[in-house]
């Protein structure tokens, strides 16, 4: 039996929802008036939910949220101040004015983010929540979302994953019946959201969502199971939106007068208010003292927030990566090292990381007891057991959003897709999401998140085993993109990239895992950004990375015995790319040939051509020529397969002739 709230928990209870409410209306009216320059998702009628929720998590505890989120801002603490100046785009903002109605954020209280994608925010929290059982320290992290979300994939991957871990999570479905303008009647085959919940093992709730104190003895329940480590619960709260799905939308196509105004009967504040007075001695007089107070906070908060002032012109690309940044300086090669594997290597740095490191947690399919499909975990099961060395199901966008979850919580989770080609799946997670947390944040959130995968064409692995992406994931702003050649730089970067505050796509080309090379002993880092000349040379210069840069050094050394110096450059890194040491090299030779495996169109090749012609135009003694894979699936016979690839007789024959142009 759970206790009822005492006196001042109820007039808390009151108080919170006041402030949503009043803070809401002043939004409104400031909408109207062309202060708020975007969307405005108000949570009028909602009031209830995030204050019953809210009043069991204290400040450790973390809110994931969705586009509708101002009210679970306001339950979690956030001042309205600091919500008001956030959609008028001033820099006194939640988010500093980068975010808006749609992109709260707030770490300092635990409001870890609001998005305006549908559904991330089931998948984040379940990454809280298992950031804080690997920490076992007790916290628990909650989710709002609309009934829309719960048609989404992110809604089945996030409970299964909570339930089959037993994760301290709380998923709150607030609906309210409408997903933008489609009836949740249409959406769904059957009418309620709280019974899903036993199709994962979860207990489930439907509770009326405008009776705070039903809501709040739910959320009574559901705190008190995940603290205990009985895991996550499923809360249902039918509810209403009084107002229109954003401010300035058309309202009565897909609903009418007649039921809006029958549901604001139903007003959530009206009904605690009245309840108050009947059945817990509160007087009328003191109640409206509580919202005379409220009113007056909110016309100060409006007031300040319109004297604010805006955030800087020069801030508008800060905080896009770690600030500050890791600084480290490359230790000089040792030639004479002992010899080991590419494989070998970025294991010998996952092994000595994660015993240094506790927050390092790795998620994939096949890495726990069997090692990973291509050895990448192999004898770490032993070592850390299983919430360490996580065997997920196959569902990439969800683990790849808890792990956006997890890092935001604190963790620094390692995602091991096997192969990059599963990297899309959670191609939304990783772009809209993890990609965007430190901007959207302001530098608050960091994102440890180590992503990786292997690429490239062989073994006849055909179209949906045989995929790079980095040209297309170097594109995204956020996000740092690894792609070495060479078992020390293998161990070097990937030690780097669990090190440093940034998310990183960690690529490892299939063809060369077995290759061997020089790996010193010991702590060995070597920093992003910084490319290697892998063959100096006076004639011409080729840059390559991965297996690429492998076949443009034979050809490099072919054409020495023809008395033909070829600078190999290998960038290491494609995001940030070294375009300083390229420029140089083609500075001294006159000449450049980019090789890249998969197709030419937009991609790295593109990229390192245009970089040159910027950087040194003037140097070219001709034009700049690439050599790149065929704009074509990757095809399964090998005939057709070694048809779609660069070879080296033709990287050879491509810097003869260009030498002698």
């Amino acid at each position: 039996m759970v206790a009822a709230p005492d006196r001042q928990e109820l007039a808390n209870l009151y108080r919170t929802m006041l402030v949503i409410r009043h803070t809401e209306e002043e939004l409104a009216r400031c909408h109207q008036r062309g202060l708020i320059h975007g969307a405005c998702h108000t949570y009028v009628g909602q009031e209830a939910i995030a204050t019953g929720v809210c009043a069991h998590l204290n400040p450790a505890d973390v809110v994931f949220s969705t586009h509708r989120g101002h009210g679970h801002a306001l339950a979690k603490g956030m001042p309205p101040f600091e919500l008001i100046a956030e959609l008028f785009g001033r820099v006194s903002g939640c988010s500093r004015g980068r975010g808006g109605s749609m992109h709260l954020f707030s770490p300092e209280i635990g409001m870890l983010g609001t998005s305006g994608i549908v559904a991330p925010c089931i998948l984040q929290a379940t990454g809280g929540g298992y950031a804080f059982q690997l920490a076992g320290n007790h916290q628990l992290a909650a989710a709002f979302f609309g009934d829309g979300a719960v048609n989404n994939g992110a809604f089945h991957e996030g409970l299964n994953m909570a339930a089959i871990w037993k994760l301290p999570v709380l998923f709150i479905c607030e609906n309210n019946q409408f997903a933008t303008e489609v009836p949740f009647s249409q959406a769904s085959g059957i009418p309620d959201v709280g019974r899903r919940a036993a199709n994962y093992g979860l207990p489930g709730e439907e509770v009326d969502g405008n009776d705070v104190l039903a809501v709040w003895e739910a959320a009574h329940r559901a705190v008190e199971r995940a603290r205990s480590g009985g895991g996550a619960t499923l809360i249902e709260c039918k509810t209403y939106r009084t107002r229109a799905h954003a401010e300035g939308m058309g309202d009565f196509t897909y609903r009418t007068r007649e039921d809006v105004e029958a549901w604001k009967a139903r007003c959530p504040i009206a009904t605690l208010k009245s309840r108050l007075v009947q059945e817990h001695g509160f007087t009328t007089e003191e109640l409206d003292a509580i919202e005379a107070i409220v009113v007056s906070q909110v016309r100060q908060a409006r007031e300040k927030a319109e004297a604010a002032p805006p955030p800087e012109p020069k801030d508008a690309s800060t905080h896009v990566y770690a600030e500050p940044a890791r600084v480290v300086a490359e230790k000089p090669a040792d030639p004479n090292a002992r010899q080991i594997t590419f494989n070998q290597a970025t294991l010998e740095a996952l092994t000595e990381e994660m015993a240094a490191n506790d927050r390092i947690f790795v998620l994939g399919e096949g890495i726990g007891v069997r090692g990973g499909n291509f050895r990448t975990t192999a004898g770490l099961f032993d070592k850390h057991g299983p919430r360490r060395l996580r065997d997920t199901p196959i569902c990439e966008r969800g683990f790849v959003g808890l792990a956006c979850g997890a890092a935001m919580a604190g963790a620094r989770p390692v995602v091991d897709f096997m192969f990059a080609d599963f990297v899309l799946d959670g191609w939304g997670e990783i772009v809209n999401q993890i990609a965007k947390m430190q901007f959207m944040s302001s530098g608050r959130l960091k994102m440890p998140v180590l992503l990786r995968g292997c690429i490239g064409i062989g073994h006849s692995a055909a179209t949906h085993h045989s995929g790079s992406y980095y040209g297309m994931l170097a594109q995204v702003p956020g996000l740092w993109v690894a792609v070495p050649s060479t078992p020390r730089d293998a161990k070097g970067l990937l030690k780097h990239a669990l090190r440093c505050d940034n998310p990183v796509l960690f690529l490892e080309h299939r063809e060369i895992l077995q290759t061997k090379g020089p790996v010193e002993e010991g702590d060995l880092e070597i920093p992003f950004g910084k490319a290697r000349i892998a063959r100096a040379g006076t004639h011409a210069t080729v840059v390559a990375v991965g297996r690429m840069n492998h076949l443009c050094l034979a050809a490099a050394e072919e054409l020495a015995r023809e008395g033909k110096q070829i600078e190999v450059i290998d960038p290491r890194t494609v995001s940030p790319l070294d375009g300083e040491t390229i420029a140089q090299s083609v500075r001294k030779t006159g000449r450049l040939l980019v090789v890249d495996e998969p197709a030419g169109p937009c991609g790295f090749a593109a990229e390192v051509a245009a970089l040159v012609a910027d950087q040194a135009f003037d140097y070219l003694d001709a034009p700049v020529r690439r050599i790149t894979g065929v704009a074509a699936p990757t095809p399964y016979s090998p005939v057709l397969e070694q048809t779609v690839l660069p070879d080296q007789a033709r990287i050879t024959q491509a810097l003869r002739a260009l030498v002698e142009e």
